[in-house]
């Protein structure tokens, strides 16, 4: 009888608190969009309701059973408005970081401040300055479309968030777009820092080749052709050829960083000998020869060797030989992310490149007043939904059969160039936009774009989801003229990167090609005598 009347005397003392009260209590401290102010709300009518309910009850020997569930709910809807009313921790939202930066006039400090946009907490530090500029300068970076490197070296992605931000500052090749923030116009992530890692690579990679003698019954696919390249596949052949006659090339393989596999799946393919079925075992034999013959392969697993492929077959040719697919670094054409065979960050994209003979084309001749233009066969889903979405459009010129103009004509008569995927997500028509001036629009779902561990691809080419085939107007309309012109630009600077040379050219496609490498070599060489 006695606890009856003390559990009687607690459940009117807890209805007695208003619950409008708590409500104002929360509603001051809470702000509306909160989750737990819902959450405690919602725990406080609940508890208003058992307890209303069990008072009446209270008769029933049920009622006991209901004490343990009301005390614990109690309990924890008190302790999370404890902390709720004594923290903020509970209370900071979700928003996009921003560094502010400052340098001041006087004493040539430099004064760096992140802050959220809400709830305006700050964070400060200050450096010797780094503008050159005597007026100080203030701008605010939103760290999620600053352009970033990610594998590798490039891993500080705060710091160089950061670096960024300043740099194209100081250079003024950042664009303040309307919601307050910069977006990074510049081809490179990060010039000065590609910059350096370049020349360090020009001075020391070396790369050790598996020789063999021009006797060799396969000589045809382990040596260099002995012709100047052509066709779509040329990417493959130009790199060995290039690479022969490079500085990179070591005769010591205690000095090598990398190991060259020098066979062309290409030429494997039309083999008589080999063909596309015999691939993977011609793959296999040499891997198990090399790794008899040699200690290197076995030292590391294959992690420091490389091959080169531009073929669509290599994505398959490694299925009897896995460590070749797991461990070594595979420099394809084919770089989807979707396909099991390509390792991201691992592997690196080689751009398939048509090679062309002669100076780059005069593009200031031509008037573009094409917006978008595509000339390819039905090869599959994706294309068929662009014909059948834009086949009969006046603006966007879709081809699937005989052009009435050539083809170099339309490119340099377009504003912006498709690249859809077919078979593969890789083709020619990247490198085919670019040399021509016209600014590329990507529609290839998971493709791993060629040396995109330093090139801004934002900068000077249009990415579109297959999804988003039927906006594509809406799209493309919606870039006004100064930024189409500011991507323009960026399409002739960046078309060097895509070009292949003989002998090679500075900042061409073999170099870019040898700076991926560059990134992906072991940090760790490994010595000794097996």
């Amino acid at each position: 009888m006695y606890k009856r009347k003390s559990f009687r005397l607690l459940l009117s003392f807890d209805c007695s608190i208003p619950l409008s009260l708590i409500s104002n209590l929360w509603g001051k401290k809470l702000r509306p969009t909160n989750p737990f102010r819902e959450f405690l709300m919602a725990s406080s009518v609940f508890l208003y309701a058992i307890i209303c309910f069990n008072r009446t009850n209270l008769h029933t020997p049920k009622a006991i059973f209901c004490i343990p569930t009301l005390l614990a709910l109690f309990t924890t809807t008190c302790i999370l408005f404890y902390i709720c009313s004594t923290s903020n921790y509970l209370l900071v939202f979700p928003s996009q970081s921003h560094v502010r930066v400052k340098q001041s006039s006087a004493t040539g400090m430099l004064s760096i401040s992140s802050s959220t946009s809400r709830n305006q907490r700050q964070t400060k530090l200050s450096a010797p300055g780094a503008f050159s500029n005597s007026t100080g300068v203030t701008g605010l970076v939103n760290l999620s479309v600053v352009g970033l490197p990610t594998p590798f070296e490039y891993q500080k992605i705060s710091h160089f968030a950061v670096d960024d931000a300043l740099e194209n500052t100081r250079l003024g090749k950042s664009e303040m777009i309307s919601s307050g923030n910069y977006v990074n116009n510049e081809v490179f992530h990060d010039r000065d820092f590609f910059v350096g890692n370049y020349g360090q690579m020009n001075r020391s990679l070396k790369i050790y080749v598996y020789s063999h003698r021009s006797d060799d019954p396969f000589a045809n696919i382990l040596l260099p052709v002995n012709f100047e390249p052509g066709g779509n596949y040329a990417s493959e052949s130009y790199f060995k050829k290039v690479l022969m006659i490079s500085h990179f090339i070591t005769k010591d393989p205690s000095k090598a960083d990398l190991f060259f596999l020098p066979f062309s799946i290409a030429r494997l393919r039309h083999d008589p000998r080999v063909g596309i079925r015999g691939i993977q075992d011609f793959i296999r034999n040499y891997i198990s020869n090399i790794s008899h013959e040699y200690p290197y392969w076995n030292r590391s697993g294959g992690a420091d060797h490389f091959y080169v492929a531009c073929h669509s077959v290599g994505r398959s040719a490694m299925e009897k030989t896995i460590k070749v697919k797991l461990n070594a670094i595979q420099v394809v054409c084919s770089s989807s992310y979707y396909v099991s065979a390509y390792v991201p960050h691992k592997d690196a994209s080689l751009p398939q490149i048509w090679p062309r003979q002669g100076d780059n084309p005069d593009l200031a001749a031509y008037e573009r007043r094409t917006l978008v233009f595509f000339s390819g066969s039905l090869n599959s889903p994706v294309r068929e939904n662009l014909l059948r979405v834009w086949g009969n459009d006046t603006e966007i010129s879709v081809h699937t059969g005989h052009l009435e103009k050539p083809y170099t004509e339309e490119l340099l008569s377009s504003k912006f160039c498709l690249h859809v995927k077919g078979f593969e997500v890789n083709t020619a028509r990247i490198s085919d936009a670019l040399y021509y001036g016209c600014v590329p629009v990507i529609i290839a779902n998971h493709y791993d774009l060629p040396f995109a561990d330093v090139l801004n691809w934002k900068s000077f080419s249009v990415v579109v989801a297959t999804l988003d085939i039927p906006k594509l107007k809406k799209i493309l309309r919606g870039i006004s003229t100064d930024e189409y012109l500011v991507l323009k630009n960026n399409v002739i600077n960046v078309r060097k990167h895509f070009q292949w040379h003989l002998p090679p050219f500075d900042y061409d496609a073999f170099y870019m090609v040898m700076h991926e490498l560059w990134l992906r070599r072991s940090s760790l060489r490994v010595s000794g005598d097996f």
